[in-house]
């Protein structure tokens, strides 16, 4: 055979690398918005037997529709967040990266388009590119927020068919008012849109934050999507989920889902979870004091931090962020260099891994510093 084969990759695919953050082997790995404490010994053993249950039942299909973990999702939903939602309008999958795929598929596609608000998850124009659906972003304003008036105006004159919100938001932390969510939401349905609405780090918004489930009753064209890879310590496990206003949601998505998406054995890791949610929930709270304490201490030393919700904090500014980026990794802490520039994302860690990030961020700090003035 003459010549070199070349393989017939799609031309938007050459050149392209495949989505990640650094995996290191640090003493602090504060890059991914992992959930930092293991699962409690009695939990792993509860799904260490769910999934031995599972397992004398592996040389069959798991159920297609997941219709057991879909109520619990439901009673889940209702207990955190007060909305009662049938399991017609409760979609599950495997993360919320293959939800949001699917959400493309089922509504974008050649000819459509998807508009989001920059900076925010770096996944979104994948999801665009696999599913050929065009992909437009706007720029947030200063604090983060979403100038809504210039949004719907964007709406209206370029005809979006998914329009993605995301809050709180990633990188930022940043949750949007209610009030903003619903009147995008109003305009969107009058041009034919879906609105999703991104809830992957809802979980560790403050009390005073309401979720955006709240709006599904008033708005038929809502989707809320969600994970358990944050809360519910299950990175690893990879479920994801969302709940639509209107059940035809659910509808098409079983359409467009590959067959036996979601397996047997992670839909028993996953009802396990939900059953013991109680448990995983004193770790949120003690995640969420451990945020509030950090951003104070941020601000105290001079720097700029974005408001959070999430389990994760924004903060800068720095002339050379990948200097200090460095120098904490040379200190054993990864974090995130994501973001407007100038700005770094850490993960809240256990409270031994965040006092590890404020010593090394102050002799990070200190030694730029010095350098300056040398």
């Amino acid at each position: 055979m003459s010549g070199a084969f070349r393989l017939p990759i799609r031309d938007d695919l050459v050149g392209e690398h495949s989505y990640g953050a650094p995996q290191l082997d640090v003493a602090a790995r504060l890059n991914v918005n992992e959930n930092p404490f293991p699962l409690p010994a009695e939990l792993a053993e509860a799904m260490g037997e769910a999934v031995r249950s599972a397992a004398t039942g592996l040389n069959r299909y798991p159920d297609r529709d997941a219709v057991a973990l879909r109520t619990a999702l439901a009673d889940y939903v209702a207990a955190e967040t007060g909305v009662a939602v049938p399991v017609e309008q409760v979609w599950a999958a495997n993360g919320s990266n293959e939800v949001m795929h699917q959400l493309f598929l089922a509504f974008g596609g050649p000819g459509r388009l998807a508009i989001t608000f920059d900076p925010t998850y770096s996944m979104y124009p994948e999801y665009a590119r696999d599913t050929f659906t065009e992909y437009s972003t706007y720029p947030r304003s200063e604090d983060f927020t979403i100038d809504v008036r210039a949004a719907i105006d964007v709406m209206g004159e370029r005809r979006p068919t998914i329009v993605l919100l995301t809050s709180p938001n990633n990188p930022t932390g940043t949750a949007l008012p209610l009030s903003d969510i619903a009147e995008l939401a109003r305009a969107a349905c009058a041009i034919g849109a879906v609105v999703v609405v991104d809830e992957a780090y809802a979980e560790f918004r403050h009390d005073s934050v309401p979720s955006a489930m709240t709006l599904l009753a008033d708005h038929p064209n809502l989707v809320v999507s969600r994970t358990m890879s944050k809360a519910f310590a299950l990175a690893g496990a990879r479920l994801g989920y969302c709940v639509s206003a209107d059940p035809a949601v659910v509808d098409v998505l079983q359409v467009v889902r590959l067959p036996y998406h979601l397996s047997a054995v992670t839909q028993a890791v996953a009802l396990t979870a939900l059953e013991h949610a109680d448990v995983l929930q004193a770790q949120v709270a003690m995640l969420r004091q451990e945020r509030d304490r950090l951003a104070e201490w941020l601000v105290a030393e001079g720097l700029r931090v974005a408001p959070s919700d999430a389990n994760f904090l924004l903060f800068g500014t720095f002339t050379d962020r990948d200097a200090i980026w460095r120098g904490l990794l040379d200190r054993g802490v990864l974090i995130r260099q994501t973001g407007p520039q100038g700005w770094l994302r850490v993960t809240v860690g256990t409270p031994v891994e965040n006092d590890r990030f404020r010593a090394a961020l102050r002799e990070v700090l200190g030694t730029e510093a010095g350098d300056a003035e040398a």
